[in-house]
Order: structure tokens, then sequence, then C-alpha cells
């Protein structure tokens, strides 16, 4: 996960700071002897108007209460809200009341709004979000990215600078770019599951998913995971991992993605997973394998476990970066970087050569903010092993960020 240098003096200034009880456990942005060689990014400077804006309305009672009663009431993950929309809709209302807020025109706040990306509102806090019941004990915060500098306001549109990697007491609002489809409406997992001995349905170690076997078509499914970090800064919420399945981009070297298994995919395809996770998620159908052999005879797929950063299922890794992975742990493993199934009767996923190494040229102007876990190669060719698990996940610099277990159903 990529995160800022901090200097001695900036983190010294942030532990100290968070000494004062309720008060937000950050030096001020007037205090600008506290940062040496780190700032806030212009693309975090530019989130700021509309977080400020949001935070000055939050001091009203009234708009607070109905911000309160909309956020409790959201479906989506973490009780996630779009902002644009949850303020140009519903006769404009919301957007009127803001601007009459902030001593402002309708016209001005909209223009801001519309001016910037799109942006989600929520706590992404746990104890947050359990503690704020709508009262003024509350911090509006924005980050463009993840490891950026959050810049806060207070309810009367004091600015303060916290720290990235750790959260304050007082309970802090994000106004942060979008991750979650809101296009599509809140996903959990529908397929029918079946208990087993081993597992039952509930699935282990948190996550969504379920646990034992599932109703559906046969194919790549994988039933436990781990992973060493979250891959997420605290602004972000929780971590959205997804398992992307690449495989040839017509008669080319380069990789496109075929599937992929995440928190805003519909069953069979539905993974909420966190850290240590345990159940049934398919991850590429037999029909879909099927019709890549054919479309691509000898030729294997890969697995590669990200955490999204951005648009849900799209992988934003920057092709260079890419690239340079693979050429690096490509040669490691005489390329035995990919996977396929065993094409016999019994069927079983086994390793592979791949040679693709470029990334389809779709990802090559986007600003990435995905973290790459790693690549899936099988434990034998690795030679390392954990129990329960068959495929190691590498990354960048040859490191293991975790471990799955894949099998054919």
């Amino acid at each position: 996960m990529s995160r800022p240098c901090l200097s001695f003096g900036l983190v010294a200034a942030l532990l100290l700071a968070g000494c004062g009880g309720d008060q937000p456990q950050v030096p001020t942005a007037s205090n600008p002897a506290s940062y040496t060689g780190i700032g806030v990014t212009a693309e975090t400077a530019r989130l700021e108007g509309v977080a400020r804006r949001l935070a000055l309305a939050l001091g009203d009672s009234t708009f607070r209460a109905r911000m309160y009663a909309q956020l409790q009431s959201s479906a989506y993950p973490e009780g996630k809200l779009h902002l644009q929309r949850t303020f140009q809709v519903a006769n404009r209302t919301a957007l009127r009341s803001m601007a009459r807020l902030n001593g402002e025109s309708e016209s001005v706040t909209d223009s801001a709004l519309r001016a910037t990306r799109a942006l989600e509102v929520y706590l992404p806090v746990p104890a947050h979000r359990a503690q704020w019941k709508g009262d003024t004990r509350l911090l509006v915060a924005t980050a463009d990215r993840d490891g950026d500098i959050p810049v806060a306001y207070d309810l009367k549109g004091g600015r303060h600078l916290l720290d990235p990697t750790r959260p304050p007491q007082t309970p802090v609002l994000a106004v942060v770019p979008v991750e979650t489809d809101f296009d599509l409406p809140p996903v959990r997992s529908l397929v029918t599951c079946v208990p087993t001995a081993d597992d039952g349905c509930g699935g282990g170690g948190g996550g969504g998913g379920g646990g034992g076997s599932l109703v559906a078509e046969p194919g790549l499914y994988m039933t436990r995971a781990h992973f060493d970090d979250d891959f997420e800064g605290w602004l972000k919420g929780s971590s959205e991992f997804e398992i992307h399945i690449m495989g040839q981009r017509g008669a080319t070297d380069s990789l496109v993605k075929y599937q992929c298994a995440g928190e805003h995919r519909s069953s069979p395809y539905y993974w909420d997973g966190e850290n240590t996770w345990s159940g049934t998620v398919m991850l590429f159908s037999q029909t879909g394998i099927n019709a890549y052999h054919a479309a691509h005879p000898g030729e294997t797929f890969r697995i590669v476990a990200m955490e999204d950063d951005d648009t849900s299922c799209e992988m934003r890794v920057d092709p260079n970066r890419w690239k340079t992975f693979v050429a690096t742990i490509g040669p490691l493993y005489r390329d035995i970087t990919g996977a396929t199934d065993s094409g016999t009767t019994r069927k079983w996923v086994v390793a592979g050569k791949s040679l693709e190494k470029l990334l389809s040229a779709l990802a090559s102007w986007i600003k990435t903010n995905d973290d790459l876990i790693g690549n899936a190669i099988e434990d034998k060719v690795v030679g390392e092993f954990h129990t329960g698990y068959n495929w190691i996940l590498r990354a960048d610099d040859n490191i293991t960020h975790g471990w799955i277990k894949l099998e054919m159903r």
C-alpha cells in the first residue's frame, strides 16, 4: 500500500496532538513548521471546497439530523452515500440548504459539486460509526488517494491536517472519490448454500460469500484466502479485495480481464473477503474457461489479487509497473506464473506458463490507486507451503503478500 514517508517532526507533532481528549489529534494548518518535505497533494486540495461546505452545513442541527438519517438508512456497505446525487435530488432541497448555510447562491454550490470528481460520503472507521449519533462532535475529511494527508474541517470551518496512518478520536465523515458502483443496487450473495461437514454455510474468519458447497455451475472456485495486510488507509474504510482473471488479449502479448470476483459483483462472483476468509466464490466458470481455451489454445490465464481503491473490478495498475513486475517475477519461476484446468475428466487447477507481459492499453492513461497484492503461483512452483492453501500471492520484489486455496468444482 502506498503511503508517504513521514518526517520525524511530523510524526512527533501528530502523536502530541493526539493527547487532547475530544480534540482531533492533528496539528493545525497554521503550523507549517510541523511539516518537513510533505504536504497536501494538489488533488486533495481540489476536494477541500466540497468538504468545507459540507462541514459548515452540518453545523446546523436540522441539516445534520437529515444527513445522519440518510447515512443510517443507506443500503450500501459502510453506510455510503453518493455525495453529488444526495445533494442534487429531491427537488434540490439539500443543495439549497447547503448553499444557504454556506452563505452562497445555489448556483455556486452546485458548480462546486459538479466541478469535482464523483464523491462518496460515509464514516469509514467502524468505531466512529458506532459513536456518532448526529451530534456536533464530528470532522469532515477528504483525501484524493490512499496515503495522502487527509484535510479535515470541523463544523465551524476550522481546517486540520490528519495523520494518514491512524484516525483521530473524533468521528470523521469522509468525502472521498467514489469506489462503490452506485448504478447497481447493493449486492449480497444470493446463491443457495448447502452445508458441508467441514465449514457449514457461515464461512470462517469474517467476510461474505458464505462457505460450504454452492448450488452453482462448474468452474474455478476460491475457498480460502489470507492477506498479510489490509492495503487500505483508514479514511478509505474497509478493504475491498478482488480476484481478477487475466488472459491473452486476441493474438497479442497483452493481458485483459476476463472475470472478476469482488464486493460489487453479483453471485456467484460476489465476494466480500477480509484479511483471513473462508467460504466459496467462483472465479472463472467452466463455460468461460472452455471458451478461453478455444480462443487461445495452450494459453494459461493469470489469477491476480488486488485491493481496489478506485472503480470496482477494474484493474488500475500502471502498465510500466506491471511490465517491470512480470519481467522480474517470470524468470524466477521459468514463467510458470499462470493457471489452467487439468483438461482431464478428474479436473483440478494446475500451474502453467504465462508469457503475456503487458496490460491492455485501456489502463495506460489511468492514474492508478489500486494495490497489487500478488500474482497467484502454485505453491509447489514457489516452494512455499501453508496448510489448507495451495497458491501463493507474489508481488513486487518477489514478496509474498498472502495465499489462497483454489479448486475446480
